[in-house]
């Protein structure tokens, strides 16, 4: 059949070659030089979409440094003074399961459903706000939670990132799955998605709900006392961690 075609391509002016064959051969000719414009325009695209997302890379990078900056001078002048120096309220959550599902009561199990928590060691990002905490209440024995820092961010996304698309759950491994779920949105790569949820940005429930609830292993070393809280006189796993969640993150990562 391909010689039959390259034969009609040849002959195309001649008048022994049958009309069907002439259309034809034009034809595949238009749809070859559509696909070769079409090639070259994705490729210009790609390429100009790069360019800017390491532009922007390097603006929340700033932004980050600017940041950190900010709070540490503000923390010098305070002791230089003699002041407290008031830390500002966290924004970000990391909320982990650390029990199974035998002998759990249906009301935590529903909110837990919502959370998204539903295998243990199961863990997603949450803005702090009223209803978050109020959920968060419900299910305090089941849970560990905290402040990750920005590096804790990274590495979840980079190392144990998945985007869920169509209902499938599918590795980060390109730019373009990001920007085809959450490019109305000017999110198109992972730094993109990165900044939007450490500053829970305008929109962080669109990219929190692209994330799949990360899988995390069993900590190195284990955990304290499952039973008992984590403010316990004696010790324990479940409840708030603040910023010593980074902790645990890092040994489960």
């Amino acid at each position: 059949m391909a010689e039959r075609y390259a034969i009609a391509k040849d002959l195309v002016g001649s008048a022994e070659v049958p009309e069907q064959l002439k259309l034809k051969a034009e034809t595949n000719k238009k749809l070859a030089e559509e696909k070769k414009k079409a090639t070259v325009e994705k490729r210009n695209d790609r390429r100009k979409q790069r360019q800017a997302l390491k532009s922007r890379t390097g603006k929340y990078q700033k932004e980050y440094n600017d940041q950190e900056k900010t709070l540490i001078a503000m923390r010098r002048e305070a002791k230089a003074g003699g002041n407290f120096f008031v830390e500002p309220e966290a924004k970000l959550l990391f909320v982990m399961r650390i029990v199974g599902i035998i002998k759990l009561s249906p009301k935590p199990r529903k909110v837990l459903q919502l959370l998204r928590l539903k295998q243990l060691h199961n863990g997603v990002f949450l803005k702090v706000n009223k209803p978050v905490l109020n959920m968060l209440k419900l299910v305090q024995p089941y849970v560990t939670y905290g402040y990750p820092t920005l590096k804790t961010v990274k590495e979840l996304i980079y190392k144990r990132g998945f985007g869920k698309v169509t209902k499938q759950r599918l590795p980060l491994t390109n730019n373009d799955i990001i920007s085809g779920k959450l490019g109305e949105f000017g999110i198109h790569g992972i730094e993109d998605l990165i900044h939007e949820i450490y500053t829970v940005g305008p929109h962080f429930k669109q990219a929190s709900n692209f994330l799949w609830p990360f899988k995390l292993s069993s900590p190195r070393g284990g955990f304290i006392c499952k039973r008992h809280g984590f403010c316990e006189q004696r010790g324990g796993d479940w409840g708030n961690r603040e910023e010593l969640i980074n902790e645990l993150l890092s040994r489960m990562n």
